[in-house]
């Protein structure tokens, strides 16, 4: 292929990727769909600029709107989510983590963290299993006890490992809460107090539960006791792909340390624009959406059981965020399913569950799948669209039938769903090609 082949090619396939989303119904719980003015910000020429530094402390001319914007951004971070500081600068979540790595501990140290069967996220992982915290700041993990009854950390487990960790001197040096699999607040009212006494730095990891916190909706870390919060600016906040910041201000200069130099150079200024249109919209339109997003979750997660699934958590109601974990195993395996589903344009990723590792389970054929609902939220979906969603899986997974007679439902399902709600313009289709090529040729 010679590079204009190659070059066709890219602009054809990223055309396909959006006809094909178009018709899909998108369960991924890690992602959402932006809104017109996001997508505006990030291909504008904030993209191609650097700014390292702070505002108004930059390596590089040439930032006096740039400067503008990320001030506006910050301030608007720390008013939704009722923080003293903020640092919009981190390119991921993981960076974001990174940073608190960076500045609250060392090689070495020990932290705690939640297993990922039992939700954590790699980012908090071992060494050994390639996890960020690990293999990249050279820190020990230690895992929370975790209840599979109640889906969430063991409080009283919890202290007992501290202390027992603190006699083994192996004290750790921060609690991690948060993670991936995410289904209910996470105790950190309860333990904070307990931690800091025992000298642990506090983080909460709100990548997956950002715009539930922002709409006031699941828990506020900061209130209940965290030091500080990470999170992805794409999940339940609606932003371009990033990661954002928020603490106490006695952490403030630590973490702008840590965010740069530390880890960052170009920090891409296109997507804290994106991050600051999100966030804006997010005060605007940011309760209702969390309202909605949870009334979703729940209803999809009944919806399942009554047709037969395993959906984890019943003792609580299956959830209280934007996800749900459904074990698969009698069904078949969480990959296979995962698969499945997908030719039948229903889009969700298969899940390991507590439990897995133990009985010999891969994460490429786990038991469980995890079903997300930001995405079809904002594109307006409410609880009678759940019962319908959940009879298209019932369909493929327990009814073993063709899915791609089932994707043509699919399709017919989705033409009803095409415009981006919570926003202040929706004037593009959600999954709208936007052809800059075409358009400037045109006019």
């Amino acid at each position: 292929m010679n590079a204009l082949e190659s070059y066709n090619k890219i602009l054809h396939l990223m055309k396909e990727h959006h006809t094909w989303f178009d018709k899909s119904i998108p369960l991924i719980a890690s992602e959402n769909i932006p809104s017109t003015a996001v997508r505006e910000a990030i291909i504008s020429d904030f993209g191609n600029r650097y700014a390292e530094g702070w505002p108004g402390e930059r390596v590089y001319a040439g930032c006096k709107y740039i400067d503008q914007v990320e001030i506006i951004c910050n301030d608007l971070a720390k008013v939704v989510f009722g923080a003293e500081f903020a640092d919009c600068r981190a390119t991921s979540g993981v960076v974001a983590n990174l940073a608190i790595y960076a500045a609250f501990s060392k090689p070495g140290d020990y932290m705690l963290a939640s297993s990922i069967p039992s939700g954590g996220h790699i980012s908090h992982g071992k060494k050994e299993h390639s996890g960020t915290a690990g293999l990249v700041h050279g820190l020990s993990i230690e895992h929370y006890p975790f209840s599979k009854e109640e889906m969430t950390i063991d409080v009283d487990a919890t202290k007992k490992k501290i202390e027992e960790m603190c006699k083994d001197n192996k004290a750790p040096s921060i609690g991690m809460f948060g993670g991936s699999l995410f289904l209910f607040p996470h105790p950190v009212k309860e333990l904070a107090d307990f931690m800091h006494d025992h000298n642990m730095y506090i983080n909460y990891d709100g990548a997956h539960v950002a715009g539930l916190i922002a709409g006031g909706q699941f828990q506020d870390p900061l209130k209940e006791g965290a030091d500080s919060m990470t999170m992805s600016s794409h999940k339940t906040l609606w932003g371009p792909q990033g990661g954002i910041i928020v603490s106490l201000q006695k952490y403030a200069e630590s973490i702008k340390k840590a965010v740069f130099p530390g880890i960052t150079s170009s920090h891409h200024l296109h997507h804290v624009a994106g991050k600051a249109i999100a966030l804006a919209e997010s005060l605007e339109f940011g309760k209702d959406y969390a309202i909605q997003v949870i009334k979703n979750a729940k209803a999809i997660a009944g919806d399942l059981a009554n047709l037969g699934f395993d959906v984890l958590g019943e003792r609580k109601g299956y959830t209280a965020s934007h996800q749900l974990a459904v074990d698969v195993s009698k069904f078949g395996d969480g990959g296979t399913i995962e698969r499945d589903l997908e030719k039948a344009n229903i889009i969700l990723n298969r899940q390991l569950l507590p439990g897995d590792i133990k009985a010999g389970r891969h994460y490429m054929h786990p038991s469980g799948i995890r079903i997300g609902v930001p995405e079809i939220t904002r594109l307006g979906m409410k609880e009678g669209e759940m019962e319908e969603i959940a009879n298209f899986i019932k369909r493929v997974v327990i009814d073993k039938q063709d899915p791609i007679l089932i994707a043509n439902d699919v399709t017919e399902f989705r033409k009803q769903f095409q415009k981006i709600h919570y926003a202040f313009d929706n004037a593009v289709d959600a999954y709208e090609y936007i052809d800059v090529i075409h358009h400037r040729k045109a006019s």
